[in-house]
This record gives C-alpha cells, sequence and structure tokens, in this order.
C-alpha cells in the first residue's frame, strides 16, 4: 500500500504535482469523435460549441487499418483548434492492445498540454491505473507537459465492477469512471444485445388477482452497478458518467436512461450521435422549476439550520445540502449557457 502522503508527489523526476482536488466543469455529455474521418474533423469548431467534452475515439469502433490514423487526427484537433472552454479527452486502445503504447506516446508528446483526460477502457483493478500513472508522469517529464493529464476507468467487465472502489482510489490522477454496459452484459454472460437501455424480458411481475391480467413492468438492468460506481466516485470525488446508449433511433429509451443515471448521480453520459448532444444537456442540466424551489429552500434557510415548512414540505439540514448539490450546478452551467441562466433566473451568462 501506498503512503497515502505520497500521493501529492509526482510519480516521476519533472512531472507535475498531482491534482488534489478533481475539477468539475461543466461534463453533461462526452461527444465522441471518429478523428480518422477528415470530413468529421473539419466540424470540429461547430461540434465544440455545442459539447462539454470532445472525445477523439481511438479504440472499438475505429478498425485496425484507421487506428493511426485517428491518432494522427486527434493531433491535428489538438495543434489546430481552439476549442474554448470545451474539454478535449481521447479513449486509447486497452492495455493489452498493440497500439495503446503508441497512442499514449504520440499524444503526450504532440499535444500533452492540450490533453485533459484519457479514458482506459476495461479497466479490471488498481493496477491498471497504477501502470497507466506511472507512465503518464514519465511521458509528462519528458514533453514538459505543465499540468497532470487525468485518466478516467470504463468499467466493462466484471471484474472491473468488483474491483469498482479500489480503481475509483487509485491514483490522484482518477478523473471519474463511465459505465460500459455492451461489453460488461458480454463479461457477465448477460443475455442481452442491446447497448444500454432497459430490457422487455427483464421484469417485475404482480401477484395473481383471479382473471385479472397481472401487470409488468420493465426493470433497469444497470440499476445496481450504476449506483455502486456513483458511490464508489463520490467516496473518492470524482465523478461517474453514464456511458453509451446504442440505439440512435430511440430517443424517448435514451433520455429515460440519462435520466436514471442522472437521478442517481451521474454528471453526464457518452453521446454517440449529434442528436444525444441535446438529449444530454438536456437531462443532466437540472430542471429550472426544481433549481427555483431550491433557491426557496436555500434562502429561506441561509445557514441550513433549524426545521422550516415550505409549500407544505418539511425543510432541514438534509434538504439544505440538496438543494444546494441542485443550486451549485445550475450556476456551474449557468455560466456556459445563456438560455439556462435565464431559465434559472440567474445574471446572464457572459462570454
Amino acid at each position: 500500500m501506498r503512503n497515502p502522503r505520497d500521493f501529492g508527489a509526482p510519480l516521476a523526476v519533472g512531472a507535475p504535482t498531482p491534482l488534489l482536488e478533481i475539477p468539475f466543469p461543466p461534463s453533461r455529455m462526452i461527444h465522441f469523435l471518429d478523428a480518422s474521418n477528415e470530413k468529421m474533423v473539419a466540424k470540429v469548431p461547430d461540434i465544440a460549441k455545442k459539447t462539454d467534452i470532445l472525445l477523439g475515439n481511438l479504440e472499438d469502433a475505429v478498425p485496425v487499418d484507421r487506428k493511426e490514423a485517428a491518432r494522427e487526427g486527434l493531433v491535428t484537433v489538438g495543434q489546430t483548434y481552439d476549442l474554448g472552454e470545451t474539454q478535449l479527452w481521447t479513449r486509447v486502445n486497452s492495455l493489452d492492445s498493440p497500439w495503446v503504447l503508441d497512442d499514449l506516446l504520440r499524444l503526450v508528446g504532440a499535444i500533452g498540454n492540450r490533453l485533459d483526460v484519457i479514458m482506459v477502457p476495461k479497466v479490471e483493478g488498481a493496477w491498471d491505473i497504477h501502470y497507466v500513472d506511472r507512465l503518464l508522469a514519465q511521458l509528462e517529464a519528458r514533453f514538459n507537459v505543465e499540468r497532470p493529464i487525468l485518466v478516467h476507468a470504463i468499467l466493462e467487465t466484471a471484474l472491473g465492477v468488483a474491483n469498482l472502489e479500489e480503481i475509483a482510489a487509485a491514483s490522484p490522477r482518477m478523473q471519474g469512471m463511465s459505465f460500459g454496459p455492451a461489453d460488461l452484459a458480454a463479461s457477465r454472460r448477460m443475455k442481452t444485445t442491446r447497448v444500454g437501455g432497459g430490457h422487455p424480458g427483464y421484469v417485475s411481475l404482480s401477484d395473481p388477482d383471479g382473471d385479472n391480467p397481472r401487470v409488468t413492468a420493465q426493470q433497469d438492468l444497470w440499476h445496481y452497478s450504476i449506483a455502486r460506481m456513483v458511490d464508489a466516485c463520490a467516496a473518492t470525488g470524482i465523478l461517474p458518467f453514464y456511458g453509451p446508449f446504442g440505439d440512435i433511433s430511440d430517443d424517448e429509451g435514451c433520455e429515460a436512461q440519462f435520466r436514471a443515471a442522472f437521478l442517481l448521480g451521474c454528471v453526464g453520459a457518452w453521446s454517440l450521435h449529434p442528436k444525444q448532444i441535446a438529449i444530454a444537456k438536456k437531462v443532466f442540466s437540472p430542471d429550472p422549476d426544481e433549481v427555483r424551489f431550491a433557491k426557496r429552500v436555500i434562502e429561506a434557510i441561509p445557514d441550513g439550520r433549524g426545521v422550516h415548512m415550505l409549500d407544505g414540505k418539511m425543510q432541514d439540514d438534509a434538504t439544505w445540502k440538496q438543494c444546494k448539490v441542485m443550486v451549485s450546478l445550475a450556476e456551474l452551467l449557468a455560466k456556459k449557457d445563456p438560455e439556462l441562466a435565464e431559465a434559472y433566473g440567474f445574471e446572464p451568462a457572459t462570454a
């Protein structure tokens, strides 16, 4: 076990000092970009205005013969475009692949000072994070990177979910986690071909009631694991994200899955298609009515002490804390989005 006092020390001579508090800029959607596609790269300035996080994907969905083109395309994005406040991430290839070492060497060397987060797929234990942690420190020192590049783990295997608490606490470089339902389903031998969302066969059934039809309700296959991920992230001060919703044609299903994750505590989700950006923005921005009510609670109980009644509802220290969470997120998002600022009743966002 590492001495916890060492968490604040770089893992390589000349590497930047690790962060002890993870930044939380707007993070409602991680939009995936295939940087091997020149037409998509050309649209980056426009896409960056609409999304909170732009991620250059190097792993799944990028064919073997386009891996290098995707890597170089991301270098072009990092060196060419001003993304404003939009974060720049990448998902590298898995740690057991023949491409990941070149991914890290090339990207840190070429755009290390532009890259905010490296997403690592199929993380199975703290040992995977320790490997990436040390390697990134060495590369940051070698290429004079001024701030630490953070690490985001994808939970895509049964072993990864079993070890998620240790993964969350493995390094001060940990930025957060995403939930990967497709690979996780395969790892668990689940009988579904869907990428996220519910399943019509996974239901609860009401008790028999004479000749009346028995009522069924579709259940969420992922609730337990996502809740564990949220707890592990909250306990270590990092950020939980829902992953992909694969049925691009099902906007309602996507919104329902994103909303369930948001209510559980996730800060954002992946968007695989431009129209999912709007869904994520809608879902992961607090409802204006709830924000206005939360503001009233805070105004009624400025110090959070005592018990008060507001619209017939009891308010105390616990509900005050809930309202602080809601209003703090609304204030964060309002700084970036003038429409939200107006809807929340805040001062208009300035450029």
